[in-house]
């Protein structure tokens, strides 16, 4: 009888679950889990597990948190579990080509965008930047670039014209899960051969900056609400008001100017949120979190504050 597969699995945030989840229903329970070290977290900044981490614990299954792949000691851990795959989801350490070079069967990744487009870091945030009406997942082989390795399968997805990265993150999670479980068996067997990715595309979506969020309120209002649905859950858009950081969880784009009004300039307040104009159009506000504050609707924080006719920003927006 043939020996099951050795396969590592390399994870850390909660995008990584359904695709462990994956493996385990498939029968291919991984020989060790590979996740980040625990991190500060919280407001008491106490060291916390990832998603991944505390997952595999529960199941049982052998967690490792080498600080890195790059030393020799990172390079004979991976060559002690033997892997013939390495399956990585948002691992968030860089894989040397050495310890690509150890699995029989190379690495596979899924990657929450449809390559060439968005390489990097952060592609969920970028198509929802962009207003791509679609985007999905690629399974693929990793190679020595930075999401450069030829792509087993795509899988498309629309996107929400509300919808915020944390949702469209879940939803291209259980995505490419499925991806993943379809493709598997081909990629064990050696029968399904991945393809280069077309040069034409390629483009790339680095770390987010936590002062990313930052609107600015010369800019049109169709922008600025990507902005706050692409920073949802972090490092979630703000403003000023009176030189308070204001949090701003939720906004729709209206079209039409208040005539008179100054880009940042509260414009209108009622049971619908708090209307702010634009370089071009308004932005409805209708969930904001003041710092230390429980996030609220809009229109409860503009009845218990004057802000009708206030600027909002810094100087300069």
């Amino acid at each position: 009888m043939a020996m099951p597969p050795r396969i590592v699995f390399a994870g850390s945030p909660e995008f990584a679950l359904p695709s462990l989840a994956a493996l385990i229903d498939l029968g291919h329970a991984p020989v060790a889990v590979l996740t980040q070290p625990d991190r500060p977290a919280g407001r008491g900044r106490h060291l916390a597990a990832s998603p991944v981490k505390a997952r595999a614990l529960a199941l049982g299954l052998p967690v490792l948190q080498p600080p890195t792949l790059k030393d020799p000691a990172g390079l004979d851990l991976v060559r002690g579990l033997a892997p013939d795959l390495l399956v990585v989801v948002a691992y968030g350490l860089i894989l040397p080509a050495a310890v690509l070079a150890i699995p029989a069967r190379g690495a596979v990744n899924v990657h929450a965008s449809l390559l060439p487009r968005f390489r990097g870091a952060s592609p969920v945030e970028a198509a929802i930047l962009a207003g791509d009406a679609e985007t999905g997942v690629s399974i693929m082989a990793l190679d020595a670039g930075l999401d450069t390795g030829p792509v087993y399968t795509l899988r498309r997805l629309a996107i929400g014209p509300a919808e915020t990265a944390a949702e469209l993150e879940a939803r291209l999670a259980v995505l490419g899960a499925g991806a993943l479980a379809e493709a598997l068996p081909g990629i064990l067997a050696g029968s399904l051969v991945p393809t280069p990715q077309p040069a034409a595309g390629a483009t790339y979506a680095g770390r987010i900056a936590k002062d990313a969020g930052r609107l600015d309120w010369h800019r049109p209002a169709v922008e600025l609400a990507r902005q706050v649905r692409a920073y949802n859950p972090w490092p979630v858009a703000e403003t000023l008001l009176d030189g308070e950081r204001l949090r701003c969880w939720h906004a729709t784009p209206l079209a039409g100017n208040e005539a008179g009004a100054a880009p940042g300039q509260v414009v209108a307040t009622g049971p619908a949120g708090v209307d702010v104009q634009t370089g071009d159009g308004r932005l409805r506000l209708t969930a904001v979190q003041l710092p230390g504050r429980q996030r609220i609707p809009a229109a409860d924080f503009a009845r218990g504050r004057a802000v009708l006719g206030r600027r909002l920003g810094g100087s300069g927006t």
